[in-house]
């Protein structure tokens, strides 16, 4: 199986998360819907004794009892006679702001096809009222010829006394106009017969009365009556043949009801954030209704940075499949001035208008009046986007990302693995030779240094088979000049005559010998030396004495060449061989000579810090290559051409070796010091601790 599937297979595990996070968010949700139920019923029962007590003095509606519905405003209207300014105001009559005739004895139309819808409303100063009349062009007032046909309204007005005593005498007024406008109501004066002639107008009621589409408006403002009273009008035609009239409920008057404001304010502190409480009179008016607000607003999209969009649409989608495992809620309109007490159910779930659902319960209240209380389920754990529904939804999101993730990074791994596989194969022959290099990887991860690996142990290989391939030259060429003098002298020395010339003779091939005994000394020598590690002591002596020293026999031996020394004179110990130090400085300034051209500069430098000592030795003179194919160090190994013969590339070994019998280590570069170009050797040993 590949890496790609295997870490797919393990992905698709990791959604048994979200799926035990969904039973557990289901099972809580459960759970905390019940617990809010008992808790609303219980403040429910605290707000019904508190309403009770408040609408004492309310008069008692039955369905049966006639009403108008007034609401409430903000601030006063302005009376042009067009409505516009109303709360829903629709002139195509679709709203359910528009009251129709509701009383079963009075029909909704008149004979003549005429129809007639009001609203009322009150700024807790004026009542207001908007009556239209459809399918009926208007005809104004003649004040010349009183007895024509012309459009009219009659209102009557019955002041609250504390019940619905239908046989007090209403108070009437009389609304008419001869044009499109201003216009204002006349009353009887009192003790005369009703006329033409014999009325007195009443400024505290006036409005405006304007032609609309189909029909005419009359937009009106009194005095407020008090609560319970009594309010009726009727649109008639006098002077026509059939005296054409339609109305409200005229006997009884209906009965202004509107919200209560002392009551609302005393519910508002016994509630809590998120919840919606209504008073509701038996025939399903709304007399009192408060709203407050949730714990925290919903954001503007605009703000939202796109991970907060994520989590939103995450949340979204755990809402939706919670609300599939609740209980179907009961819609009920939430703005409406009047419910339907036979579907409204005692308690429960319910939805709004809105789409959002709330948690309701019910308490009667005395005088035959209900309160209906519910609570935003936005406020519960699940659907809030609160600590848990937030965890939820970004644990979701973290593993669809994760899965994701590791399905890239499988690919990503195979595609490099492929790679490397590739650049491997294609840096060997079929016979097994290394014919190319692998390329370096910039990444950090231990597959980037598997590969850097490769590639460096390519290059050495490359390097060592390049070195082996060309070391029988380099050895063939080293030993041919001595064994030549040998054989050269060898040769002279049978046809020598005089024994000076024979001691000549031998005296060369004596010295090429020794030079043959040097090169393979030399070529055993790191073999000796990683022995005799073996037997050697550590003691304690003072590096820099024995460095200075040193520097100065180098410069005593050779005047080809500069030598400088910068550093203590003393005092910077170390833990270790003074022999075998020196062996190391010597290896040093033997390839500095080598490679330093003449007259040029060397620099043995010793500098001391808490961790560690090192040893610096700069030659000027020919850089190290960009690429040398594999470590300056390792055995027969060498990347700069130097003066000197048998050159094999062991002195570097032989220093490597050395730094690690001391705990060490070496490192070469390209430098410039002194405006000089040249490579710098440097060596680290630790330095000694306390004791």
């Amino acid at each position: 199986m590949t890496l790609k599937r295997q870490l797919f297979i393990a992905s698709l595990l990791m959604l048994l998360i979200p799926w035990a996070g969904l039973q557990f968010v289901l099972e809580l949700d459960q759970a905390l819907r019940q617990q809010a139920l008992q808790h609303l019923q219980d403040q429910a029962e605290r707000l019904a004794e508190t309403a009770g007590d408040l609408s004492l003095g309310l008069p008692r509606l039955t369905p049966r009892t006639p009403a108008i519905y007034v609401e409430s405003l903000e601030s006063p209207l302005n009376l042009d006679g067009y409505g516009s300014d109303w709360p829903g105001y629709d002139e195509e009559l679709q709203r359910q702001n528009w009251q129709p005739i509701e009383p079963a004895e009075q029909p909704t139309d008149s004979a003549d096809g005429r129809s007639m819808r009001w609203q009322a409303a009150t700024d807790q100063s004026h009542l207001y009222l908007l009556i239209r009349i459809r399918n009926s062009q208007p005809l104004f007032f003649n004040p010349g010829a009183p007895e024509q046909s012309h459009d009219q309204l009659r209102l009557w007005l019955t002041a609250a006394n504390g019940n619905l005593d239908t046989d007090r005498q209403p108070e009437s007024w009389l609304i008419r106009t001869p044009a499109p406008g201003k216009v204002h109501a006349t009353t009887q004066a009192s003790g005369q017969t009703v006329s033409n002639t014999n009325r007195k107008p009443d400024y505290r009621v006036h409005g405006a009365w304007q032609t609309v589409s189909n029909g005419w408006q009359l937009e009106l403002e009194l005095p407020k009556p008090a609560n319970g009273s009594r309010l009726g009008f009727a649109a008639r035609q006098p002077g026509s043949s059939d005296r054409v009239q339609i109305s409200t409920s005229i006997n009884p008057l209906p009965v202004l009801v509107a919200r209560q404001p002392d009551i609302e304010r005393q519910l508002s502190p016994g509630m809590s954030r998120g919840q919606h409480a209504r008073l509701v009179e038996s025939a399903g008016w709304v007399i009192a209704q408060q709203t407050t607000p949730s714990r925290q607003a919903p954001p503007e999209f605009e703000t939202l940075s796109p991970l907060q969009v994520i989590e939103r649409i995450s949340l979204n989608v755990l809402q939706a499949l919670v609300q599939v495992y609740q209980p179907k809620p009961v819609t009920l309109t939430a703005s409406t001035n009047r419910l339907n007490m036979d579907r409204l159910p005692g308690e429960g779930l319910v939805r709004h208008e809105d789409n959002s659902t709330w948690l309701m319960t019910t308490k009667p209240v005395f005088g035959g009046r209900t309160l209906i209380l519910e609570q935003s389920l936005d406020q519960l754990l699940t659907l809030s986007g609160s600590a848990l529904g937030s965890v939820i939804a970004r644990s979701m999101l973290i593993i669809i990302g994760l899965t994701l993730v590791l399905l890239g990074y499988a690919s990503w791994l195979s595609w490099r693995i492929a790679g490397l596989q590739r650049a491997v194969s294609a840096s060997t022959d079929q016979d097994g030779r290394i014919t190319g290099t692998v390329p370096a990887s910039r990444a950090q991860d231990e597959l980037g240094q598997l590969q850097n690996h490769f590639a460096q142990m390519a290059n050495r290989l490359h390097g060592y088979n390049h070195y082996l391939e060309s070391f029988s030259q380099r050895l063939s060429h080293e030993l041919k000049t001595p064994v030549a003098v040998v054989r050269s002298s060898l040769e002279n020395l049978s046809h020598s005559e005089s024994d000076e010339e024979r001691a000549q003779y031998i005296g060369r091939a004596t010295a090429a010998t020794e030079r043959l005994r040097k090169i393979l000394n030399g070529m055993s020598e790191a073999t000796r030396l990683e022995q005799s590690f073996d037997h050697a002591d550590k003691e304690m002596f003072d590096l820099a004495d024995v460095i200075g020293q040193a520097t100065a026999a180098y410069q005593a031996l050779d005047s080809h060449h500069q030598f400088d020394y910068a550093g203590p004179e003393s005092g910077v110990n170390v833990q270790g061989s003074p022999e075998l130090m020196v062996q190391l400085l010597d290896k040093l300034v033997d390839n500095a000579r080598d490679f330093t051209p003449q007259d040029g500069w060397i620099q043995i430098a010793l500098e001391q810090t808490e961790s560690h000592i090192c040893l610096l030795v700069f030659n000027q003179g020919q850089a190290l290559p960009n690429n040398a194919g594999t470590s300056i160090f390792s055995p027969f190994v060498s990347v700069r051409k130097g003066r000197e013969e048998g050159h094999l590339g062991q002195g570097l070994l032989i220093v490597q070796l050395i730094a690690d019998f001391h705990g060490g280590r070496v490192a070469a570069s390209n430098e410039v010091r002194n405006k000089h170009d040249g490579v710098c050797f440097r060596v680290f040993v630790p330095a000694p601790g306390p004791d």
